[in-house]
């Protein structure tokens, strides 16, 4: 198994660092890319795409960020236990916004409602 990602340089797409992004966290989500899969190095990684090494490194950033990429030192960077960390987010963001509409005077009707409407908004009214 290797990474492949197709970056889609005609302008109109997302930038490239996000297409990096997107493609390395939906094949970890999926399983293409399995826990503890190392990625390869920034600099590496930039060169195979024809990328600055910065664009490699802020992809990598945002995917740490949001627990689906783990670095480990000199070791390298590895995919991370992506289910564990997105649950683990799902619940602080879960408790702040609870602790923030409970500050504001929200009931905890209208709180779903917001949460619904933002989902259907991020994915999509798909009923």
């Amino acid at each position: 198994m290797t990474l492949k990602i197709d970056i889609d340089g005609r302008g109109g797409g997302a930038a490239p660092y996000e297409q990096i992004r997107a493609q390395i966290a939906e094949q970890a989500r999926s399983g293409v890319l399995p826990v503890g899969y190392k990625l390869p190095t920034v600099r590496g990684f930039a060169e195979s795409l024809g990328l600055a090494a910065n664009t490699v490194a802020k992809a990598y950033r945002a995917l740490e960020a949001d627990g689906v990429i783990e670095t480990r030192g000199r070791n390298g960077t590895f995919v991370a236990a992506a289910g564990d960390a997105a649950a683990k987010g799902a619940a602080d963001e879960a408790q702040a916004f609870a602790e923030r509409v409970r500050r504001l005077g929200l009931s905890e009707e209208d709180a779903l409602a917001a949460v619904r409407d933002a989902l259907r908004a991020a994915y999509g009214d798909s009923g």
